[in-house]
């Protein structure tokens, strides 16, 4: 039986194609011979109890000036695909949480999602990283903004971000008699209504803050230290960081291994861990990126074993 796979993603034709790891993923899967259909989030919608997908057949290609074509349109349940690829990028917001539901519905009726739509729901991408304290340096989630100066004040050099920022939005590094700090936290907290994370500054950002790419609980041998711009405190490529890939540490290991099996037990297929230095700072769940960096500079396959695992997955359903 030839396996029908469903991508939720934002419009493929403004995707970088030298960096798009759902690009990865679908020509992946293309190679395999399997259906690929196409939507964005608004294409999803439900009718009388049922969720259903304005869908367009999809071919894809390794051609930097021409990687897609869509076929005809059609409406048709979520449920008639094998597996979906939630690979919607963030914010966060009512609508993404409202495309969990009908993701989970398709899942009841037999759809292997990745990933998990609760999990996509429960696991905020900085709050997660709070559940492992061990894997973590000195962290605080708060609104109230005399507890984070005090923070800042114990610990003298520290990060403030907020919960739903992506791509290094809106960090700021707030250092021992910064005066500026009360605005900050006013800008962040929106005036003490929003929770933000503290995180003690870990200085070996200057030798990057790595990706880890875990599939199925299992990290892949090689991660991508993305280093920061001179005079910048973010190593995130949209932020202007630059991408080295890197064989992973012992230490690197060992978080993976103290994470993997909640991932693998939260039906989260496809993650992607931000470590700096010795600490876990995040764990990225909604549509980790970094496939094509790795691949290309150590030559190899992610993309692929992410298709032997749906496989295996698909064939221990039936």
């Amino acid at each position: 039986m030839t396996i029908r796979l469903g991508i939720v993603m934002d419009p493929i034709q403004d995707i970088n194609f030298k960096k798009d790891s759902s690009l990865a993923m679908l020509l992946a899967a293309q190679k395999r011979g399997w259906q690929l259909f196409y939507m964005e989030q608004s294409d999803l919608f439900q009718e009388d109890g049922v969720a259903m997908g304005h869908m367009a057949p999809l071919e894809v290609r390794a051609n930097p000036e021409d990687w897609f074509t869509l076929g005809k349109y059609s409406q048709e349940p979520l449920s008639s695909l094998n597996v979906i690829l939630m690979r919607k990028d963030p914010p966060f917001d009512n609508e993404f949480i409202y495309s969990t539901y009908m993701l989970e519905q398709a899942e009841r009726d037999g759809t292997l999602v990745v990933n998990k739509p609760s999990s996509l729901r429960d696991f905020n991408e900085k709050y997660f990283a709070t559940l492992f304290p061990h894997c973590c340096t000195h962290s605080m989630v708060s609104r109230d903004m005399n507890r984070l100066k005090e923070f800042a004040l114990k610990h003298e050099d520290v990060i403030y971000k907020p919960l739903d920022g992506m791509g290094g939005t809106a960090i700021f590094r707030v250092k021992k008699g910064d005066p500026n700090v009360s605005v900050i936290l006013e800008t962040l907290t929106r005036y003490g209504t929003e929770q933000i994370m503290a995180q003690k500054f870990i200085p070996e950002i200057v030798k990057g803050d790595k990706r880890i790419l875990m599939i199925d609980g299992e990290p892949v041998p090689f991660s991508l230290a993305r280093i920061p711009q001179k005079g910048e405190t973010r190593g995130n490529l949209a932020a202007g960081g630059t991408g080295v890939s890197q064989p992973l540490s012992d230490r690197d290991r060992w978080i993976a291994e103290q994470v993997g099996p909640t991932l693998k037990e939260k039906g989260l297929i496809f993650v992607g861990l931000d470590v700096i230095g010795d600490y876990l700072t995040e764990i990225n769940v909604t549509s980790p990126t970094c496939i094509r960096e790795i691949e290309d500079q150590q030559g190899v396959v992610i993309a692929d074993r992410l298709m032997d695992v749906i496989e295996e997955k698909l064939a221990q359903r039936k």
